[in-house]
């Protein structure tokens, strides 16, 4: 049958929907999750706590998840509590509902680009401008610099990304507390990669206490080894908190979501023991990456940004072919990598080695 277009709304018209390629190769590592599958303790923990909530799979779930904030609430410390806390499908649900609450129709959100391109889909999909502002040449922020474009836009909301994706850079809280006193309206800082930044990176949650409107995103994709389980979270002001119940949808985070969260968050001292391997997989691709003689931006993530290359997709297509799938992101002339299994990132090595050494005339 054919007839008019449905009537989508106008700045939705020619936008092609989000996700990297999901491809049958032998090495994937172009969506930044964990390498490793949750321990068997964890798996077990899981098949038990979702055995006990498929008993009661005829009732909603706890339409509020108290227990799981409650759980994430000491896992995060700085004194939060429940109040303080918020969990959603996913961090990126956290960021629509952010948005749904401070953006939409006549508000403007502002990022520091290059970062996470779901924010600015994030905020044209809930109707709210979106404005950037450019890092430095090193991918970091200067606090004053930032501050002085955050005075002069005065943005509703401020996204700050730290680990930032893709560069992998961490903000010191200079940044963040310039940001927040230069700020009208909300700060959002994204730390979906924070569990595997160097020892010593301070997170933003020491500044809840001192900036009302920031709130503080985390995720349980990476670090938790849950990408499978869609579960994002944050810690704010009790009000905060107040505002996204009135945008969220009813029941938004299913009793099963919510039992295989909270038998993570019980493992999490031994999730987290197993991050410093990857962080050592990490600091030896971005030496070894600079060993040939390439661009490496500083990484607190699980992942590397590396270029530059007059022909990135040509690379990035020739890595591919040997069976090695990276992500074309970021600014042009680079490529980010995702931090996989010693297996994996040798294959990575081979397969970089092979083709840069191709790719160079005789």
């Amino acid at each position: 049958m054919t007839g008019p277009p449905p009537p989508l709304r106008a700045d939705l018209v020619g936008l092609e929907p989000y996700g990297a390629p999901q491809l049958d190769v032998a090495v994937r590592l172009n969506t930044n999750e964990n390498p490793y599958p949750p321990p068997a303790g964890l798996v077990q923990a899981i098949t038990s706590a979702a055995a006990v909530a498929a008993l009661g799979l005829n009732r909603y779930p706890d339409r509020d998840a108290e227990a799981l904030r409650d759980d994430l609430a000491g896992y995060l410390g700085h004194g939060l509590t429940r109040r303080q806390v918020w969990a959603a499908n996913g961090s990126n649900e956290v960021i629509q509902q952010l948005l749904q609450a401070f953006g939409g129709p006549g508000r403007t959100a502002l990022g520091f680009e290059p970062s996470y391109s779901m924010h600015p889909l994030i905020a044209r999909a809930t109707s709210t401008r979106w404005a950037t502002a450019a890092r430095e040449a090193d991918f970091g922020l200067d606090p004053g610099r930032a501050a002085r474009q955050v005075a002069e836009l005065q943005p509703d909301v401020v996204f700050l990304t730290s680990p930032n994706n893709p560069t992998g850079t961490a903000l010191p809280l200079a940044v963040i507390e310039a940001v927040g006193t230069a700020a009208p309206g909300m700060v959002i800082v994204d730390e979906a990669y924070a569990e595997f930044a160097r020892a010593g990176t301070p997170s933003a949650l020491e500044l809840l206490p001192q900036f009302p409107r920031l709130a503080v995103v985390r995720t349980m994709s990476k670090a938790f080894a849950l990408a499978g389980a869609r579960v994002g979270y944050l810690a704010a002001e009790p009000a905060v908190v107040d505002a996204l119940q009135v945008v969220r949808l009813p029941y938004h985070l299913s009793a099963l979501t919510q039992a295989v969260a909270r038998a993570a968050v019980a493992h999490s001292a031994e999730l987290l023991a197993g991050l410093a391997a990857l962080r050592a997989e990490r600091d030896a691709a971005v030496s070894w990456l600079r060993g040939l003689g390439l661009a490496v931006a500083d990484s607190d993530a699980n992942f590397v940004l590396f270029g530059e290359f007059d022909d990135r997709h040509g690379v990035w297509q020739d890595l591919l072919e040997h069976g090695v799938l990276i992500r074309e992101t970021g600014p042009p002339g680079w490529l980010r990598v995702t931090v996989g299994t010693p297996a994996e990132m040798a294959a990575f090595r081979a397969a970089l080695g092979a083709v840069l050494t191709q790719r160079v005339p005789a």
